[in-house]
């Protein structure tokens, strides 16, 4: 390994980790969040924030062993990532069908969900360019997806504003659960995704 590429993997396993310790606090204040306003959008918000830990640490894991990016272990693990997207998937919609149904409390306003969700577009889009740059350099196809994991967290903080917003302005409760609905294409698409990591 020559110095250039060990010095980029120690920037990209950097980033891996600030990324880790954001999301660590993103998904304990979402969850506490979503507890306390009945939020399933921040509830899904919270898991997903989750499972961007879980694949952070398999990133952290290969990049401190010196492990090939498209090692065996990594495909297995990117495999357990793509399931959990499945689950939270089937988790949104019973929570989201059980909410319109009245079985669960209405959703409230919440305006540390709208913040923790504003800040999150934010550093995710940083991370985004700083990880995809690196990632074309290494040629890693697996920071590259986790790259991209964070832009699409972008596009779900972008639909999670809105259900909470509306909800904070005209009082509309349903757009929550409905925001929340709605990003279970992007969720299907990362799982599957996840599954199709290829070695090199």
């Amino acid at each position: 390994m020559t110095s250039k590429t060990r010095s980029l993997k120690n920037k990209a396993l950097l980033l891996v980790w600030i990324g880790e310790i954001w999301n660590i606090l993103e998904a304990t204040i979402a969850l506490w969040s979503a507890l306390i306003a009945s939020s399933v959008a921040l509830f899904a918000f919270g898991v997903d924030s989750l499972i961007e830990i879980f694949a952070g640490a398999v990133l952290i894991w290969r990049f401190s062993k010196g492990k090939k990016d498209e090692s065996s272990t990594e495909r297995k693990a990117l495999k357990l990532i793509g399931a959990t997207f499945f689950l939270l998937s089937g988790i949104i919609l019973l929570q989201s069908t059980a909410t319109f149904l009245g079985y669960f409390s209405r959703p409230q306003q919440s305006v540390v969900g709208i913040l923790i969700t504003i800040s999150s577009a934010i550093i995710m889009t940083i991370l985004f360019v700083f990880k995809s740059g690196i990632a074309k350099k290494l040629n890693s196809k697996a920071l590259k997806a986790e790259a991209y994991q964070s832009l699409i967290c972008d596009l779900q903080d972008l639909i999670i504003i809105v259900g909470l917003g509306l909800n904070i302005l005209f009082g509309w409760w349903w757009a929550d659960p409905l925001m929340a609905v709605m990003l279970i294409p992007f969720l299907i698409k990362e799982g599957f995704e996840s599954f199709e990591i290829k070695q090199e």
